[in-house]
């Protein structure tokens, strides 16, 4: 499988770089979050798997307005399982570009959302109405955890998609990062 970050050893000072953003990360996570439960304050954005890839990948198109977008978000950002499947789906079988997004991951970044088999139908039915795009499952997942966790802004570069979708079959999504003008 091809690796989709394309890293080579001219790519190794991105990794440094990288590795030199998410310190910055974890210290702008100490200093603007307060995580925990009971303090009211869970994440107030959602991320897809595109915008970490862009976050991750400085070849990519959408890199420069990611990660300047990305410095204004209030962090953690609420993801999914299927976003990180397709993530390590996408990274390929590269050692470097999997680290890279295992350090993104880990540095508190993200924080994963649970869904429970119980909250399938939602995202069968999401995944019916729909079905002209088609929505894949991880928009599904995505979708769905902004109705539940009362979520209305995703970080994506999936902007088509993501303003068509809408939360609870009415409410639009705020598709960060926005388009400069």
């Amino acid at each position: 499988m091809r690796s989709r970050f394309g890293f080579n050893k001219r790519h190794s000072g991105a990794l440094v770089r990288l590795k030199a953003e998410m310190i910055a990360v974890q210290r702008r996570l100490a200093t603007t979050y307060v995580g925990g439960c009971g303090d009211g304050m869970g994440p107030n954005a959602l991320i897809d798997t595109g915008a970490i890839l862009a976050l991750l990948d400085r070849t990519d198109r959408w890199h420069r307005i990611c990660v300047d977008g990305f410095r204004g978000l209030r962090l953690p950002l609420l993801t999914s399982e299927a976003v990180l499947t397709e993530l390590f789906h996408l990274v390929g079988d590269s050692r470097h570009e999997m680290e890279a997004a295992w350090n993104f991951l880990r540095s508190g970044a993200v924080t994963l959302a649970v869904i429970e088999d119980s909250e399938l139908p939602h995202l069968q039915a999401l995944m019916l109405r729909y079905w002209d795009r088609p929505m894949d499952f991880a928009d599904a997942t995505l979708v769905y955890l902004a109705k539940r966790e009362r979520v209305s802004t995703i970080f994506t570069v999936d902007r088509a998609d993501f303003e068509t979708y809408r939360i609870e079959g009415h409410r639009r999504f705020r598709v960060l990062p926005a388009l400069e003008r």
